[in-house]
């Protein structure tokens, strides 16, 4: 037997046994023990000994990823698809989005980045944050107002307000901003990433649904016109996530934050659906939204919660009920016979 030869066939045989163990446990220390061969100056014999290596060192990359954008998709792949599955995305990608939802919506979104983008101006100069700082590409708050400004009028912000929900979400981002700005990449990413990639698909949505001007009035939040390729950027920006300095447990705190970021959105997308579904059941039974031209404040049906009212419009939209019109004829009709009784 030539020497070279068997030793070449059994260095062959424990490569493919090597990426048998990386492919059935993804374990490069399986490989690592692999490596114990006689020294050899064949070329060949050197050769696979690094292409064993660079295998473990691949498998080991692909098992524990190291890298904050790898970190974040996932460690919120769960959260994602948990936001997803609201009923109020839901209901939106099919097109069952009123108006009057959108618009509050809408309201939402306006608080939370000014929030957000107060936070980011604060730390753009913070090495925890910096390189991630992209005000011109996508800043959405004077998006934000323009869309407001369509939907309420030149007097929207006496017209809105901040709902529960939201506040919660942005005490939390001023909260990180101002006390662990190391955390504040976790909110732009979940934020601004969306807005890229699925925000694209709602805003298609939105403008049929609505019937929405071609113009994209009403719809600029999710126009990026500084950005001329939302795949490249978002390449852009994750590679730039890279470069961030932080050690381990930064990392799992960043994508700890990023899962918090996620709940925040979904409790107001849990408000947004009982509140359209109290619309709805409003609408069911004959009664008219409001014509508060958008002001939760001013609609009826949340009098107990926001304060009173116009009466007036209470009392006409209670006398359009069916049974309160059945009940008054009949009183009428009472009163009637009682006064021709009288007069005869």
């Amino acid at each position: 037997w030539d020497e070279p030869l068997v030793g070449l066939a059994l260095l062959e045989w424990q490569v493919c046994l090597a990426h048998v163990c990386l492919h059935l446990w993804k374990e490069p220390l399986v490989v690592a023990t692999l490596l114990v061969l006689p020294g050899s100056r064949n070329p060949k014999l050197h050769l696979l000994q690094v292409g064993l290596e660079m295998a473990g060192s691949e498998g080991s990359l692909q098992t524990h990823p190291t890298d904050l954008s790898e970190l974040l998709k996932e460690g919120t792949k769960e959260s994602h698809d948990r936001a997803e599955n609201t009923q109020f995305v839901k209901d939106f990608l099919k097109g069952r989005i009123k108006e009057e939802l959108f618009k509050l919506a809408t309201v939402a979104l306006y608080f939370t980045y000014s929030a957000l983008e107060e936070e980011m101006d604060r730390n753009k100069d913070n090495p925890a944050f910096a390189p991630l700082y992209f005000p011109l590409e996508l800043h959405r708050k004077e998006a934000l107002i323009k869309d407001l400004q369509y939907f309420y009028g030149e007097d929207w912000k006496e017209k809105i307000e901040c709902s529960e929900a939201t506040q919660q979400y942005v005490d939390r981002i001023h909260h990180v901003g101002q006390n662990e700005p190391e955390l504040l990449v976790a909110h732009a990413y979940t934020r601004y990433m969306g807005d890229l990639s699925g925000g694209q698909v709602l805003k298609k949505v939105a403008q049929r649904a609505l019937r929405l001007p071609s113009t994209e009035e009403g719809i600029q939040f999710y126009v990026f016109g500084n950005i001329s390729s939302a795949q490249q950027f978002k390449q852009l920006y994750r590679a730039r996530m890279n470069t961030l300095d932080l050690d381990k447990n930064t990392k799992e705190k960043i994508v700890e934050e990023a899962n918090r970021a996620f709940r925040f959105n979904m409790q107001v997308f849990d408000e947004l659906d009982k509140i359209g579904k109290s619309l709805a059941e409003a609408q069911d039974g004959g009664l008219p939204v409001h014509d508060g031209k958008g002001d939760l404040r001013k609609c009826p049906y949340y009098a107990d919660k926001l304060g009173p009212s116009c009466p007036y419009q209470g009392t006409v939209a209670l006398a359009k009920q069916p049974l309160v019109q059945l009940m008054l004829a009949a009183c009428v009709a009472v009163l009637a016979g009682a006064a021709a009784w009288y007069m005869m």
